[in-house]
Formats: C-alpha cells, structure tokens, sequence
C-alpha cells in the first residue's frame, strides 16, 4: 500500500502567483447574496464600536477583497492590510493609489446602508489602509485593537493542524481584550480557480472552528451560511462565520 501523500502547505503554494483576476471575476465582480450576508453580519460587529474607536486594526491575509477593509472604515482610525502574494499587494495598491473599481461601489453602498457613520465615499474609507506585504505569521502579538480575517486560514494549507496554528496567530494578533471577527469557507477542499494550478484548501465546519477558537477567546460567537449557488462550486458547502473577544491578560 502506497502510503498518503503529505498534505499541501502554505509555504508549498506559489502565492505570487496567484490569479488575482481570475479570482476577482469569479466572486467579486457582482455582489452574490451570502457576501451581502456576510457584509451584514461583519457590520454588526463593528457597530459596537465608536467611529474611531479602534485604533489600531489588522485585516489577516487581505488578498484583494475590499469588502472587510471598507467594513472597517468607520471604526478603525488604521487599517493594515497584511498579504503575502505580491500579486495581492500589487492589486491592494492600486486600488488605494487609483481609485477602487467601479464593481465595489455596489459593495460599499450596502456597507454605508448598514452604517452611516462610514465616510461618504469609499476612496475616503480606505484611506485609512497601510498595505503591508508580509507573512501574518510575522505579525507581533498583541499589536492590534482588532482583527479580520476572511477565509484565509482554511484556503492555504492542506494540513488541519497549520489551520489551527494560523487560527491561534490570528487570535494572538490582538491585544488582551481586543475583538476578532472572521468568515470561512465551510468544507472547503483544494481548489482551482480559472486555469490556475490547485491551491491547497483544508475542509472545516462550524464544529472544527469552535474548537480551534473556543480555548483561546471569550464571548465566541458561531454563524453558518448556506451555501449561495450563484458562487463558483469550488466543493465548498456554506459559510462559517464568528465573533470571539481574546479573554483579558489574567483571565
């Protein structure tokens, strides 16, 4: 008997380079209802904080989704947008040195719908992201008053425990008592975009991001989203989406 391959890493996928536009054009050039979900569920979270409220704010492995970064844009008074891929660099920057494509106003107008408090225009509310290219594995601990991540951690490894690891870097990139909010692909196995190679993706449910999360935060929170059929099948089954606090240093 052969014996099973091992899995597909991050550090093993060629991020640089990744079809950004491929990508794009699958999943963000409309706005599909489970991103409205989404939208509406991340708005809520940051609702309970003050315009400006949050200092100091990380979006965990951007890639070139705009949504959680305009999401922020009232409450947190900086944004950094940390990514790996220079392709996603690449487009990050643009976006913010040119202006965003006319495909995300559709997006931002159901972001100012839900919260008011956002600056009226979306160039205005990215104003407030620093692009830094980087690995999220090198972000210091503790650094940051708030912190976003959207299905990254399930869609660059194959292995169940590199999930797990990239989960706990997410949660220690808050200070103590600093808020998280994140969304996942539910189930989501190694995928193909466009033409592109495969990328390594790690299959998980509402069930295996509780137990990744419920040791390490207060106050988690754990939504699931049925599968929108207007997406890409990739092999995905939903959504799984969360709200957790890290508890306070002595707690």
């Amino acid at each position: 008997m052969c014996p099973a391959p091992e899995p597909v890493r991050n550090d093993d996928a060629a991020w640089d380079r990744w079809p950004v536009q491929q990508y794009l054009a699958e999943n963000y050039r409309v706005l599909h209802p489970v991103d409205a979900a989404v939208i509406r569920h991340h708005s809520a979270f940051y609702r309970r904080f003050a315009p400006g409220g949050a200092g100091r704010c990380l979006e965990f492995g951007a890639g070139p989704n705009l949504y959680p970064l305009m999401l922020a844009g009232a409450a947190a008074r900086r944004i950094d947008a940390v990514e790996v891929s220079r392709a996603g660099v690449a487009y990050l920057t643009r976006q913010l040195e040119q202006g965003p494509d006319a495909s995300w106003l559709p997006y931002y107008a159901l972001c100012r719908e839900l919260d008011p408090a956002l600056p009226a225009t979306l160039p205005e509310a990215l104003a407030r992201v620093r692009v830094v290219h980087g690995d999220v594995r090198a972000v210091p601990a503790g650094t940051y008053d708030l912190a976003s991540m959207n299905f990254v951690a399930e869609s660059v490894t194959e292995d169940a425990d590199e999930f797990a690891a990239l989960c706990r870097v997410f949660v220690g990139a808050v200070r103590p008592g600093g808020r998280l909010v994140a969304a996942f692909m539910e189930n989501m196995p190694s995928y193909r975009i466009g033409d592109s190679p495969l990328w390594p993706g790690c299959p998980v449910d509402a069930a295996a991001v509780e137990a990744v999360f419920a040791p390490h935060t207060d106050s988690l929170r754990i939504t699931r989203l049925a599968r929108d059929p207007s997406l890409p099948d990739y092999g995905d089954t939903g959504m799984v989406l969360l709200t957790a606090t890290r508890p306070p240093a002595g707690g």
